[in-house]
């Protein structure tokens, strides 16, 4: 079985809970948008760019925890395509993370959701 350092299963172990808290945000940020706004001019857009980056960002968390397995069944080491694409996977999550919660913190603010 392949292994990973330690750091960076700590990194995962650490990042999988924060995506899944901005998953989360961004999609009550857009359940909560809907139910007092409805699907309007006025609030199309901003619901499609809540939603658009909540698919981003499960999109990584996805193919993180499938990289990770990867890595896991690989014999006798991982190669350093998958590593490479792992470790990518995670810096992108990381940034888009901010990205995603910033965008639904806004919305919530323009909107008057707080």
């Amino acid at each position: 079985m392949a292994n990973l350092p330690d750091e960076t299963l700590t990194t995962i172990s650490n990042l999988l809970p924060r995506l899944f808290k901005v998953i989360n945000l961004a999609m009550e940020t857009e359940f909560s948008l809907f139910e007092q706004y409805g699907e309007t001019d006025e609030t199309i857009g901003e619901l499609e760019q809540v939603r658009n980056a909540e698919e981003r960002l499960r999109t990584l968390y996805n193919r993180i925890y499938g990289l990770v397995l990867q890595v896991a069944e690989s014999q006798p080491a991982a190669n350093s395509a998958t590593l490479n694409l792992l470790y990518q996977s995670i810096e992108q999550a990381v940034a888009t993370a901010y990205a995603v919660e910033a965008t639904a913190q806004e919305t919530k603010r323009n909107w008057n959701l707080l």
